[in-house]
Formats: C-alpha cells, sequence, structure tokens
C-alpha cells in the first residue's frame, strides 16, 4: 500500500491571523484593565483611562480614515486575517462601542465613586451645584469665559461651520423669541486655551469641580440671546487624519506636507461623540450636517474626552493618590564631570531608559557640540520634545563651525508641523537638513559623532530603539548604545550617506539596515533556529517589541514552531499571529506587559547552539518597519552587555503583575496572575535595580550636567 501524503500546512491561511486593528482594540482594553486594577493608586488608573481615549483617538483618525479612504475608493482586498476594508470597518466600529461602554462604565461605577471617597467630587450636571457655587460659575463665566466664545447660529444666510478635529463644542437646537415656529441649530466651541477643570470654592467635606463646557451649558442663554433654548448638549468630532503624499510628484516636500496637514482639518467625520441624553432633533441634524451613518455616532454616558482626567491625576497635594514620584538614576560608566569620549573608549556603554537617565544621551550632543576635536555631528529625528535641548546643541554645534548633518523626517505623524519648525530652525543655525527618502519615513535612531584625535580620526555612535526625546524618554522604556568601534563607525557614515546622497555601500559591517534587507536577516535567523533543532541541538527565539504584524516573519515563526523551536514573544500592542494552534504554533507563547511605563524597546534573542546572538533597534515585525522605512538593528556583542538584555527579557518572561499572555487561538488576552506566592514587577524590579547600582556606584544624581571642558590643546 502506497504511503498517504501528509499534507503541507498552509502557513498564510487567514485563520491562522488577526487582523491589526482588532488585535489594537484588544490592547486598549489591557490599559483598561489596569484602570480597573484596585491595586494600583487611584490617580494611575485615572491615568489609564485617559490613555484610553487618547488612542481611540488616534486609532479613529489614522487607522478607520485608512480603511475609509480604502472603501470609499472601492478597494477590497482582503488583509492577512482575509477580511475586505469594509468588513474590518463593520467589526472595529462594534468592538469600540464595546469598548468605549466598558470604559465610561467604569470610569463612573469605580473610579468617580472612589474620587469622592477620596475627597474630591466631579459634579457632572449643572443644575446639582449649590446656590453659592451657582453664584461663583455665572460669575467665571462672565468675566472669564463669555468674551473668549464665537456663538454660531446656522440659517439660510449662515452654512455649517468647521467643526474641528477632537474639539469639544456644545450643540443646541433654539427658537427665536418672537414667535418663531422653526427650529434652528447653533453651536459653540469650548475654547481649549482655558482650563476645562475648575475648581468650585471650597467648604466642608470633598472638593469640587466641574466641567467647563458645564458652565458653558449653564449660560447657553446668554450667548444667543434672541433665542430661546430648546435643548444644548456637548458633542465632539473626529476626522480622517491619515494623510496621503505624492512624494514622487511634490517638488518641495516640505511645502507639500504643510498643505497636507492644512487639509488634515477638513478630513471626513469618521465619529460623533455626544452626550447620551441628548435631544433626538439635535442628533438628527449632526447626522445630516456630519454626513455620518448611525455606527459612526458614539452617545456617551459622561464627560466626552476623558483625556482631562490627566488633569485631575496632576492635582497637587494628593501624593497617596499617585505612585512614588521617580528619578531616573544614574549610568555608573559616565561619572560626573567625566570625559565622555574616553569612557566610551573603555567599552561600550548600554543605557536602560527610564531605568537609567537619558542625560547622557544629551550630554553626549552637548559635549560633541563644544569639543574643539570634534569635527563632525550627524543625526537623525524622528519625535523631539517641545524645547529640546538636542536640538540647541546641533543648533549651537553648527554655530560652533562644526560640519553639522540632521536629517528631519516631516512624515512622522502628527508631528509633522513641529518637526517643520525644527528643520527651518536648524536651517537657520547652519546645519545641514534634509528630509529623508522618497517613499520611505527614517524612523532610525543614530547619532554619529566624528572626532580628531592623536592617532587619528575616530567615530563615536549612539543607537537607540526610542526617539531623540527627552521627555518620553522618562515614561518610554528604551535602550541605547554608546560606541566607537570602528566597523559600527564604518556602517554609521555608510547610513548617512545612504540618506544624503543615495549612495549604498558594497557591503555592511554590523549595522542591519531596513527596507534593503533587515527582514532577510530575521528571516534567516529564524531559520537558523529550525536548523540546529534538525541538528538535534534545540532552538530557542526570543524577541520583545511593539507590534507584530509582518506576514512572512508570522509564517517563519509557524514554520519553526512546528518544527520544534520554542518561541516566546513580548509583544505590547498588535500581535496578529495566534498561539496554541495544533502543529503550528504549539511552542510559541505571547506576552504584554502594560505598566506604568509604555514599553517600547526591541531586543531580539536567538539561541544559537548555546552562542545567543542579540539585537536591539527601532524596528518592529510590522511591514511598514520592514518594507517601507529606513531603519536600524544593530548587534550587541560584549558578553556583560548581553547578559544585561538577558536579565530584561527574562524578568518581563517571569512578570506576574504587569503581564497579559495572549490565549490560544484568538486575539483575547487573560492577565497573568500570582501564579508564584512572590511577585514580580519586572517595571518595579528594574527601577530598584537601576538605583541600587547607582548608589554602588556613588552616583545617586543623574540631573547634573556633566559636560566636559577640555583641558589640553586639540589634538593634530
Amino acid at each position: 500500500m502506497a504511503a498517504k501524503k501528509i499534507k503541507k500546512a498552509d502557513y498564510r491561511d487567514p485563520k491562522y491571523y488577526t487582523n491589526r486593528e482588532l488585535s489594537w482594540i484588544e490592547f486598549d482594553r489591557r490599559i483598561l484593565q489596569e484602570a480597573r486594577d484596585k491595586s494600583t493608586p487611584l490617580f494611575e488608573r485615572l491615568k489609564f483611562l485617559a490613555i484610553v481615549s487618547s488612542n481611540l483617538d488616534e486609532f479613529v483618525m489614522v487607522r478607520v480614515g485608512s480603511l475609509d479612504d480604502m472603501k470609499q475608493a472601492g478597494y477590497t482586498k482582503p488583509d492577512i486575517a482575509g477580511l475586505s476594508p469594509s468588513e474590518q470597518l463593520t467589526l472595529i466600529l462594534d468592538n469600540l462601542h464595546t469598548l468605549v461602554y466598558d470604559q465610561y462604565k467604569s470610569f463612573r461605577t469605580e473610579l468617580l465613586p472612589e474620587l469622592k471617597a477620596s475627597g474630591l467630587e466631579l459634579v457632572r450636571n449643572h443644575e446639582n451645584l449649590t446656590p453659592s457655587e451657582c453664584k461663583f460659575v455665572d460669575e467665571y463665566f462672565r468675566t472669564l469665559v463669555y468674551p473668549v466664545l464665537t456663538p454660531m447660529a446656522v440659517d439660510s444666510s449662515r452654512p455649517f461651520p468647521l467643526i474641528l478635529n477632537k474639539s469639544l463644542n456644545i450643540g443646541a437646537m433654539v427658537r427665536k423669541k418672537d414667535g418663531g415656529k422653526e427650529l434652528e441649530f447653533a453651536t459653540v466651541q469650548v475654547p481649549s486655551v482655558l482650563p476645562r477643570m475648575i475648581m468650585l470654592p471650597s467648604s466642608a467635606g470633598a472638593k469640587r469641580f466641574i466641567l467647563l463646557e458645564e458652565v458653558i451649558e449653564r449660560n447657553m442663554k446668554s450667548l444667543f440671546l434672541n433665542y430661546d433654548i430648546v435643548c444644548a448638549h456637548p458633542y465632539r468630532i473626529t476626522r480622517n487624519g491619515d494623510m496621503s503624499i505624492d512624494e514622487d510628484e511634490a517638488e518641495d516636500l516640505l511645502k507639500e506636507i504643510e498643505k497636507s496637514v492644512k487639509a488634515r482639518k477638513r478630513g471626513r467625520v469618521l465619529r460623533l461623540e455626544i452626550e447620551n441624553k441628548a435631544d433626538k432633533r439635535l442628533m438628527s441634524f449632526l447626522d445630516r450636517a456630519l454626513d455620518i451613518n448611525d455606527s459612526e455616532i458614539f452617545t456617551i454616558d459622561g464627560p466626552l474626552d476623558l483625556t482631562v482626567l490627566f488633569k485631575i491625576s496632576s492635582l497637587p497635594g494628593y501624593d497617596s493618590l499617585r505612585s512614588p514620584a521617580f528619578e531616573p538614576a544614574a549610568v555608573p560608566e559616565l561619572p560626573k564631570g567625566c570625559d565622555i569620549f574616553s569612557q566610551i573608549r573603555k567599552g561600550d556603554i548600554l543605557m536602560m531608559h527610564p531605568y537609567q537617565s537619558f542625560e547622557p544621551v544629551v550630554d553626549f550632543i552637548s559635549n560633541a557640540a563644544s569639543d574643539p576635536d570634534v569635527l563632525a555631528i550627524k543625526q537623525t529625528l524622528y519625535r523631539v520634545s517641545g524645547n529640546s535641548p538636542i536640538i540647541s546643541a546641533l543648533a549651537q554645534a553648527a554655530e560652533n563651525g562644526k560640519q553639522v548633518t540632521v536629517l528631519v523626517e516631516l512624515k512622522a505623524r502628527f508631528d509633522e508641523e513641529h518637526n517643520i519648525v525644527w528643520a527651518r530652525m536648524l536651517e537657520k543655525a547652519g546645519c545641514h537638513v534634509i528630509y529623508g527618502l522618497v517613499g520611505l519615513k527614517t524612523h532610525s535612531k543614530i547619532t554619529l559623532v566624528v572626532r580628531r584625535e592623536n592617532e587619528g580620526i575616530r567615530r563615536y555612535v549612539h543607537l537607540g530603539t526610542g526617539n531623540y526625546n527627552d521627555s518620553t524618554a522618562r515614561i518610554y522604556t528604551d535602550i541605547g548604545l554608546l560606541t566607537c568601534k570602528e566597523e559600527i563607525g564604518e556602517d554609521a557614515t555608510a547610513v548617512f550617506n545612504m540618506l544624503s546622497g543615495y549612495s549604498e555601500p558594497k557591503a555592511w559591517n554590523s549595522l542591519i539596515v531596513a527596507p534593503l534587507w533587515l527582514k532577510d536577516r530575521f528571516l534567516y535567523l529564524i531559520d537558523r533556529e529550525i536548523r540546529h533543532v534538525e541538528n538535534g541541538k534545540g532552538g530557542r527565539i526570543v524577541a520583545k517589541m511593539n507590534s507584530l504584524s509582518d506576514p512572512d516573519i508570522i509564517e517563519a515563526l509557524y514554520k519553526a514552531s512546528s518544527q520544534g523551536v520554542k518561541i516566546e514573544l513580548i509583544v505590547r500592542g498588535i500581535c496578529c499571529l495566534k498561539t496554541g494552534i495544533k502543529g503550528i504554533s504549539e511552542n510559541i507563547s505571547v506576552r504584554s506587559i502594560t505598566g506604568n511605563f509604555l514599553e517600547h524597546a526591541r531586543i531580539f534573542w536567538f539561541k544559537n547552539d548555546e552562542s545567543p546572538e542579540v539585537y536591539c533597534g527601532s524596528a518592529d515585525w510590522m511591514p511598514r518597519n520592514l518594507d517601507r522605512r529606513v531603519e536600524i538593528v544593530f548587534p550587541v556583542t560584549d558578553e556583560s552587555l548581553k547578559a544585561k538584555l538577558w536579565h530584561v527579557l527574562d524578568l518581563e518572561l517571569k512578570d506576574n503583575r504587569r503581564a497579559n499572555t495572549l490565549l490560544p487561538g484568538g486575539c483575547s488576552y487573560v492577565k497573568e496572575g500570582l501564579r508564584q506566592k512572590k511577585a514580580v514587577d519586572s517595571q518595579l524590579i528594574q527601577m530598584e535595580e537601576a538605583a541600587a547600582l547607582a548608589k554602588k556606584s556613588g552616583r545617586t544624581k543623574a540631573s547634573e550636567s556633566r559636560v566636559f571642558i577640555p583641558k589640553t590643546k586639540p589634538a593634530k
């Protein structure tokens, strides 16, 4: 009898994949779960609830916006999970309605009562004010709010106005007092230039506060004196914020992006949020005026835009309701007043942000700007802070006569205007500013400093997994490496030559660059683990990233799992891979860490037959990172530094406090829970370890300036 043929597994079968947008919504569910965790301080829980709202705004603007564009264009090609754009939109909106309902239920039934029990009360309806509070609120409106407002009525001579994206407004149906029968629409924008949260006069008991929209709604009659107010309710819209730029046809990318940013203000309305008790006549008018359907209307039982909770969580005097203040620890290898370049020459320096301070990175640029031996500084900038010391240092370096080349990525979403300002400022200071490659975003994080020394020219390089942003460096977990290895310096030079002159070198030493060959390298490393298993040596992969959605990588992981490679993934957000599928992904586990810090580092560990290789970089395992962006992944070869990175991975694999595990066969997660007697909080442990290491080295303050002033004459 002939042997029965075994059917080869189809690793691309859509049933083995999760839609990326639904996976992102699940990530927001995990954040909502943190907001409901009563073991977390109340103000931190408020932040998590606010983060959900902030995330959903961007999600609707970008992801829903992109799918809506596809639908409008008649695009029907399915995604890796087999869903067309139209099918995705239906599922997304269903899931968003459920998520928002759960979010506000938690706000009303859990967080508001706990706030009140802690001595803080939100007056949700202006009709519940006391007489003395009414007097205060009305006077506040008359003196501070009224002069700022611009009430707008809509009639035959006054068309429906442009409602700004994400602005909070109050819509009203009004009727003329002189016997008018027709209802008319009127609206007023709640001014963002005024505080949204207003503390009421203190009295015995809880401190009470009211939101600005309630104050305006109470006084609507004074805005439309010739009308009777039939009803008035807050509403808010979210517009399509996904920008499409034809870079091949753009003569001036900077001007083209400026035009696109302006056009974004008039993008199609994708979501209407409105008070759930709103008059149906008002809702009907907005429905027609905004041209939306019922599934895009979100009726809200609570204040619109819960990002206001960030304001509550920052109230002074309530330290018992928030986590203890955290100060990043010093980096022991860079003592106060040191010559940072001589320290780097002693050996590579690995930094773990935010557990360790970001100041050494700022100092690296500042020292280079003032050091007479430094000849050139080259850097990529994707997102920077509002008052960036790095920008100031680069400008100062140019004014000091150094060759300064800066790639400012104008296409960094929602930072376009911000980056245009920085680009023009740097050009004015004398820096050579470039805007990246046509069709690609430059997402890599790299700085090259060229220095003249007694031995000749030496190149110092900083490589990172996160942006050169001193603000987010305090809340994002990232890895940074300072090195002067010759092979990395040569590659860094090649990267900048490629960015500025489109000249790719014939060969690379250490850096792995997308979109050139990064994906191929990862596929090779995964396949190598399969070959080790086939040779009886065992295979293991541990990878930490923000998102996993690339079908080629997922197919390779499925193949490796089916061949016996143990794969442990730590994926913060989107994960399109499914675990626990018989014969496909039984050897794959996925966990997500959600904590006080945003997990942002990318670390890739391959067992390689007991000779582990470790890589860090700016790229996730997503098509956009591997195929449509300039990314850099770098090897960490020093054994002690590899051990540090393994320690991070090992901690997160053991975390039973912040970890969520992906359930087999789907995209739902379950909280890890205390499976062991001892709680393991990977973020807390890293905070404590960084502080202990700094204390042991005699350096506890990370905020002290460490700019080195050379005492010797410049090297010839």
